[in-house]
């Protein structure tokens, strides 16, 4: 018997009250978080308020808390903050932290030209996420056939959460 002619049952809890949907999802690389938690980039409003909302969820993984902190340590926003401490609590309490995504070597696979970058596109592509927000070259140039794998990646100011 087949079943692609039934309708989708939304998600039931344990004692069988439907479930709302989730928020969509979305992925933002370290220089968004940065421009966002540290720089206070005006162009990054809309996140701000959509995160704060609960409008959509910001998923994150070990691997770019790690990049995040390698960042901070280098000195890079001394200039702009001397206690990280508040962009770590807020990370704590905004950001949902998944597991690194396995690796895969899948000839479909969209490789981006900087390897540090990986990381963001694999954990999007992974966890099904609509949008990957990002200022990096090389990521936004697989935009396009991102777009066909229905991720779309865009700079932080194209950004809305209707799109």
């Amino acid at each position: 018997m087949t079943t692609a002619h039934l309708p989708s049952c939304p998600p039931v809890s344990a004692d069988g009250h439907p479930q709302p949907a989730l928020p969509p999802a979305l992925v933002l690389d370290t220089n968004v978080v940065l421009d966002w938690l540290v720089f206070r980039n005006p162009r990054c409003q809309a996140l701000a308020r959509e995160v704060a909302l609960g409008s959509v969820r910001w998923l994150a993984c070990p691997a770019m808390r790690c990049e995040l902190a390698h960042v901070l340590s280098r000195g890079v926003v001394d200039r702009y903050t001397t206690d990280p401490s508040p962009l770590w609590a807020f990370w704590t309490r905004h950001a949902v932290e998944l597991a690194d995504p396995p690796a895969v070597d899948l000839p479909q696979r969209l490789r981006c030209t900087d390897p540090d970058d990986q990381k963001f596109i694999d954990f999007a592509l992974s966890q099904r996420t609509r949008w990957l927000l990002s200022r990096d070259k090389a990521v936004l140039k697989l935009a396009k056939r991102a777009l066909g794998l229905g991720l779309i990646i865009v700079p932080p100011e194209d950004w809305s959460a209707s799109s």
